[in-house]
């Protein structure tokens, strides 16, 4: 029988070692069919939570924030290119990119773990921004990205209308920060173990392996 675990994945949808964190989350998850059963949450980070809506060219953005050099940003976007491919993710870096706000985006996903199809939208999302070139503070590419995975349409539009779930989504996202999170993804296991940062498959196995084995002596006891 398959070991529960609750996986509550700290991310952002414009942060791209958070999509090779799930990516590889993934894989190590389908090798460990029939060990371990994950009930995965998306729970809201936002790394730039001030960013205006026009967003701000990304090269711009990473010289300011981090003091990178153009040539230090297409190195690492060609590594995480690759990383992505491997994984079977699609990155497509632009000299024009932009970083946007993605709140919003945020109040959906909260939205979308209610109709049960949170973890499909994120994909969507991850795909808008990082495949697509796409806006996530965009109502209409948002809007696109809810009718991709089957969810209501106009459901999405009224809670982009109005701030339903703002609210709730800014009581998370301190409760994250909280928890001295600052760096993401950081994916916590049965609200006590986490890990942090874009890992490979083999290290999300042997971790998940180990909950596991720290689950069943626990229970023994």
């Amino acid at each position: 029988m398959a070991h529960p675990l609750k996986l509550d994945i700290v991310s952002d949808v414009s942060c791209p070692w958070c999509v090779i964190g799930y990516k590889s989350l993934e894989q190590a998850l389908r090798e460990l069919s029939g060990e371990i059963e994950a009930d995965i949450t998306w729970q809201p980070f936002e790394l730039n939570p001030n960013m205006p809506l026009e967003g701000q060219d990304i090269h711009q953005h990473l010289q300011e924030k981090y003091g990178s050099t153009l040539k230090q940003i297409d190195e690492n976007h060609q590594m995480i290119t690759q990383r992505g491919a491997e994984l079977g993710f699609q990155f497509n870096f632009q000299q024009n990119g932009r970083i946007y706000n993605t709140f919003d985006a945020h109040r959906l996903l909260h939205w979308a773990r209610y109709e049960g199809n949170q973890t499909d939208l994120k994909l969507a999302l991850f795909k808008l921004y990082f495949t697509d070139n796409g806006n996530p503070s965009k109502q209409s590419d948002l809007l696109k990205c809810v009718e991709r995975v089957g969810l209501p349409v106009e459901a999405a539009k009224a809670i982009l209308d109005s701030d339903e779930y703002a609210e709730r989504v800014r009581e998370k996202e301190q409760h994250f920060r909280s928890l001295e999170i600052n760096s993401v993804p950081t994916i916590i296991i049965n609200d006590h173990y986490s890990i942090v940062g874009g890992h490979p498959v083999e290290t999300f196995k042997t971790t998940l392996r180990e909950v596991v084995s720290e689950d069943n002596s626990s229970a023994g006891q």
